[in-house]
């Protein structure tokens, strides 16, 4: 074999021609290399076969190499083999017209094309057009520069520049067709493309699938860079259609045109995008910069302006970045712009203005309508003083009325500036203190002391779906706090109710706008008039005190789970037969004794001296008590006077669903439910 090495070696096929004599050869030449060099071109194992074409005209060419690399298209180890005809043409050109097949090219590439190729020593201008299927791609170059190419693609398919891709890249396409004339250069260590393209239902994927797109459409202008290490890439192009995943942020982009302009930087496996700028003019206008590390993370994300109208800005763009928040299923109307900051803990800093927002989230749980004026964090600066105020605030089904509130930034604290009265119910909820750290991606992020006054408890039982119960609420929250998606009260809630109180403490709400909230706490009840709690339900009427307490209460969904209960009337009073019957019915027990059956029947009011039920619930049974143990069971109310009332419970454990069961029967369905 005979090793060749020369850059003025522009053509193996024509310098086969001419080694051979050009159309005077011999039939049955055959010559071979060891390697051949080019510009930016290296091939190995060569093998030229030349015979007279069957008519006489020309020559029969058939050419193959083992290993073809040309590393700045990232083609590498590719088999190459050549056959067609090889003639002058009437003015004296190379013309060349046969079949090229590649092995083991991206994508499959040209595994069986045909070539049509013209080199004009006199122009100094090589031509190829390789056609496969409806894919075709025309090159042109001068013979003495093999390093520069004028390129033109016609419904390529996009696997086929995953070579060329990957030299500035480390993702790759899946899907699409490109049409381009981009204009290449091979350089000593790189290369270097720009020009025009437009693409159709195009897919790419990355390392780590944290920057991906499918189904995308798009025409533009793309200069794609590499050397020493680095690469580039410089897009500007109109959008329509598809998806598209940079980081955080996921677009689901519209049918008509987006503008989307960006610049990447790689080197090392990470990724920089100093250069971001996105119009879509009824959704989103943005401009900033991105950055990711060679895993894929994001480590800097930095909008230096943004103006998004809902709802089409998060449908189309802000789903998957408020995910990341901790921010799902958000509804919205209106506009809001502004700047945002975030590095790889989380935010950095935020800027927001808007004149009219209605904002809800957790499917309505938490919502507000008529949002105006602005906020402004740091995380590290302190910021000036800045108004946001609401036409109205709903916290589930708890309307609130309008407020506005100051607010300023200081050591990454979003605080307020003086207390917040907000109308709630006829009452007031006043905010003595709140503060907000955004940047706490765990442990404290919001701390904040209420005090409630005269809230109107019919009013609160209609919006929760309760039964109406009758007075006013009123109680404080001396601290309460969000720690990892966690409420904790700190201190208790004292609520005056029925004429006595309720006492929460302990409490804690986790996930508390998600789908299954789970709140804890322990409930205590102090004297409340058991004849206004009574009149709510259809129970039957009772008089006296009631005291109580809720221990170790779970609820999931909203829903008892676990809890530790016990109510007493230790003070006496009067209870009536309905009452009498439903307390029964509730402890599955009876009257103590066969005379009181009748007694039963003939009044319908009974003094008693003490009244006592207990539960502890574990999984779906309710283990029951009362005032002490009693034949086959135990004493719920223990009679005072004549006709003197007992009443048993017979059941220890009872199912869970069957007591709710009898006690919506006994109240028939009244029971307040948390919605």
């Amino acid at each position: 074999m005979l090793a060749v090495s020369t850059r003025t070696f522009v053509l193996v096929l024509v310098a086969c021609a001419l080694f051979a004599g050009a159309g005077r050869v011999r039939a049955g030449v055959s010559l071979g290399a060891d390697s051949v060099l080019l510009p930016g071109v290296g091939m190995s194992g060569m093998q030229a076969d030349i015979n007279s074409a069957p008519d006489g005209q020309g020559l029969q060419l058939t050419l193959s190499a083992n290993q073809a690399d040309i590393p700045a298209m990232g083609w590498r180890k590719l088999g190459v083999t050549l056959d067609g005809a090889l003639n002058r043409d009437e003015v004296g050109r190379w013309v060349f017209e046969g079949a090229l097949r590649l092995k083991g090219a991206p994508g499959g590439a040209l595994t069986n094309a045909r070539l049509h190729m013209v080199a004009d020593d006199s122009a100094n201008t090589l031509e190829l057009s390789i056609t496969q299927d409806k894919a075709s791609a025309r090159i042109a170059l001068p013979i003495d520069q093999t390093t520069h190419a004028q390129i033109t693609l016609k419904d390529l398919p996009a696997g086929w520049l995953n070579g060329l891709l990957s030299t500035v890249w480390s993702g790759h396409t899946t899907t699409g067709r490109v049409d381009a004339d981009l204009a290449l250069d091979l350089l000593d260590d790189g290369m270097q493309a720009a020009g025009q393209f437009a693409f159709d239902g195009m897919g790419f994927d990355s390392p780590g699938g944290k920057l991906a797109g499918q189904k995308l459409s798009a025409s533009g202008r793309l200069g794609l860079g590499s050397r020493a290490g680095s690469a580039s890439i410089d897009l500007d192009a109109s959008l329509r259609g598809g998806e598209l995943l940079l980081g955080p942020l996921y677009a689901s982009l519209p049918s008509h045109a987006v503008q989307l302009s960006l610049a990447t930087r790689s080197q090392k496996g990470s990724l920089a995008i100093p250069r971001l700028r996105l119009t879509d003019p009824d959704a989103l206008q943005l401009e900033g910069e991105l950055a990711f590390n060679a895993n894929g993370d994001l480590t800097q994300l930095q909008l230096d302006r943004f103006n998004a109208r809902l709802p089409a800005a998060y449908d189309r763009y802000g789903k998957g970045w408020l995910r990341t928040l901790g921010i799902d299923g958000l509804l919205g109307a209106g506009e809001v712009s502004g700047q945002v900051g975030m590095n790889a803990g989380g935010l950095t800093a935020f800027a927001l203005q808007t004149s009219g927002l209605d904002l809800a989230v957790a499917q309505g749980r938490l919502g507000v309508t008529g949002l105006h004026g602005a906020l402004d964090w740091s995380a590290t600066e302190d910021r000036p003083v800045t108004k946001l105020g609401w036409r109205a605030l709903q916290v589930y089904q708890i309307p609130n009325g309008a407020a506005e509130a100051n607010w300023r930034s200081r050591g990454g604290t979003l605080a307020l500036e003086k207390p917040l009265v907000v109308p709630v119910l006829d009452g007031q909820l006043r905010v003595q203190s709140l503060s907000f750290k955004p940047a706490a991606a765990s442990g404290e992020r919001l701390q904040t002391s209420l005090a409630l006054t005269q809230i109107d408890m019919g009013a609160l039982c209609r919006a929760l779906g309760w039964p109406e119960f009758k007075g006013t609420i009123g109680g404080a929250i001396p601290s309460m706090r969000y720690v990892d998606d966690r409420v904790e009260m700190g201190g208790g809630l004292s609520l005056n109710v029925f004429d006595g109180f309720v006492d929460i403490t302990r409490m804690t709400v986790s996930q508390p706008f998600g789908n299954a909230p789970v709140l804890t706490g322990n409930i205590a009840l102090r004297q409340l008039d058991l004849a206004l709690l009574t009149s709510v339900f259809d129970f039957g009427s009772i008089t006296g005190r009631l005291d109580g307490a809720l221990d170790d209460l779970r609820l999931v969904a909203w829903k008892p789970a676990a809890f530790k209960s016990t109510f007493t009337a230790n003070d006496g009073g009067r209870i009536s037969q309905k009452a009498v019957n439903n307390l029964t019915a509730v402890g599955g027990g009876g009257i103590a004794g066969g005379l009181q059956g009748t007694v039963l029947k003939i009044f319908k009011t009974f003094g008693y001296k003490r009244i006592g039920l207990t539960c502890v619930l574990k999984g779906d049974v309710c283990s029951m008590g009362g005032l002490g143990n009693a034949k086959d069971g135990y004493t719920i109310v223990e009679g005072s006077g004549l006709p003197r009332l007992t009443v048993v419970g017979h059941q220890r454990e009872v199912d869970w669903p069957t007591l709710v069961r009898r006690l919506q029967a006994a109240t028939e369905g009244g029971g307040p439910v948390i919605r």
